[in-house]
């Protein structure tokens, strides 16, 4: 597959990258900072640009079988309204260049699954802790689910540096959390590919943690 990854320089994008080439997969890897990816493959293509570039986005997408975001503002205070408007390009890209599915990396947190927490963690975390981030998250949501893609939204428990083991938990049910619940990148990489050619969670939230 042909496969476009957004924020592929960041913690969770490169071992997007790092495991689609080891699947086989072409990648082409959109960054805003040249330099961030030093990974040789005839199979892999770096392409650097913003996300207000559409025509470098546009570019990036044609062809493609799949678009990955793994973006992340980086800040706990700062709203990333770049990263917004930007997956609203991808997205209109995506409908016009009819390239069909798109995988959102997005939080535990976002949408309903705020409540599937107790409410103590709640209010700590979501309404305090990362109330900015989960802000832009719900809204790239809303944007893609409005959309008339084929679109997957991956909420996973807050990201750690482990290895990949397999062992995780998902799911699109209610349930009751204890605590906030934690995955490692790798695991969360490794189940956002396996959902490239999966149909089971097309146009659905997933909650995920180990």
């Amino acid at each position: 597959m042909k496969v476009v990854i957004f924020g592929a320089n960041g913690k969770t994008g490169l071992l997007l990258v790092e495991q689609a080439l080891a699947k086989g997969h072409h990648v082409i890897a959109y960054i805003r900072r040249p330099g961030t990816i030093l990974i040789d493959n005839p199979r892999l293509k770096v392409m650097v640009g913003n996300l207000n570039e559409t025509l470098k986005m546009k570019d990036a997408i044609a062809g493609a079988d799949v678009c990955i975001s793994a973006l992340g503002g980086g800040s706990l205070t700062k709203h990333s309204p770049e990263i917004t408007n930007g997956i609203d390009n991808i997205v209109s890209i995506m409908e016009k260049a009819k390239v069909h599915r798109f995988i959102y990396l997005s939080s535990l947190g976002a949408g309903e699954s705020r409540f599937y927490m107790n409410l103590f963690i709640r209010f700590i975390l979501v309404k305090i802790f990362i109330r900015v981030p989960v802000a832009d998250h719900n809204m790239n949501e809303q944007r893609i689910v409005g959309s008339n893609l084929q679109w997957i939204l991956i909420r996973p428990g807050s990201l750690t540096d482990g290895q990949l083991t397999g062992e995780l938990k998902h799911g699109i049910k209610k349930i009751k959390l204890k605590g906030f619940p934690t995955i490692s990148r790798a695991n969360v990489a490794s189940f956002i590919l396996q959902q490239l050619s999966d149909p089971t969670y097309i146009q659905k939230a997933v909650w995920l943690y180990e």
